[in-house]
């Protein structure tokens, strides 16, 4: 049974505590260390290990202490280059090369976004359970099987951004990034019946923009679209 516990979903934070029952995982380290440590009741030691996707501050910001924790860090060479990272503690793992943590064994993969070395992340663990993450990127050219729990980027939807542009609200540069960085709403939906979604039973709904976004609206529309259970990170 996988646990999933947002500590900070968001445009400026994001950290995500994930177990199985046996090996627990950060997901994400873009906030102050010591709110993590709060957190996580200062248990921050009991983590097996921290999978960051990319440099980008509110994804990266505390990897350095988490490492410092005696926490081994586990991202792309493009991230850590970009992020300073170095010594024992840091694991430097690539798209397509399988690895393990504890019970988990885990897949990166290559995602689209403006930075040296973005990935996913597929979880699986024995008991059949597999978990496949995704965040800051446009579009995910790979299709999944027997997904059981999905925790996806749901940024904004493009009749939000469209309806703010127009209001003079928002530049239509912030648009064009938008559209070229971030997972929309439509994304989501069109991601998840481009995929095997017949054992999903969870989904989470992550980063959702401060002014793009509806979180009750799009809770209930992937809920349409999936039948499964649909939660909406908003710490």
């Amino acid at each position: 049974m996988i646990d999933i516990y947002p500590i900070a979903s968001s445009s400026a934070s994001n950290a995500y505590r994930v177990s199985d029952g046996r090996t627990a995982l950060l997901i994400e380290a873009g906030l102050p260390y010591r709110d993590i440590q709060r957190a996580l009741d200062f248990k921050v030691t009991q983590l097996a290990g921290c999978l960051i996707s990319h440099e980008h501050g509110d994804h990266s910001k505390a990897a350095k202490d988490i490492m410092r924790a005696g926490v081994p860090v586990y991202t792309g060479t493009g991230t850590a280059a970009a992020l300073g990272l170095s010594g024992h503690r840091l694991r430097t793992i690539e798209s397509h090369k399988q690895f393990t943590i504890g019970t988990w064994t885990i897949l990166p993969f290559d995602v689209q976004h403006d930075v040296e070395e973005p990935l996913g992340f597929l979880l699986t663990n024995p008991t059949g359970d597999k978990l496949v993450f995704l965040t800051d990127t446009y579009y995910c050219k790979y299709r999944f099987g027997g997904i059981t729990h999905l925790m996806v980027e749901c940024n904004y939807a493009l009749d939000i951004v469209n309806r703010r542009v127009e209001a003079g609200e928002l530049h239509p540069s912030q648009k064009r990034r938008l559209l070229t960085s971030h997972f929309s709403l439509e994304h989501v939906k069109d991601f998840l019946r481009a995929n095997d979604m017949r054992s999903l039973r969870e989904v989470w709904l992550l980063h959702l923009s401060d002014r793009n976004s509806d979180a009750e609206r799009f809770r209930r529309e992937v809920q349409e679209v999936t039948g499964a259970v649909v939660r909406v990170a908003e710490r």
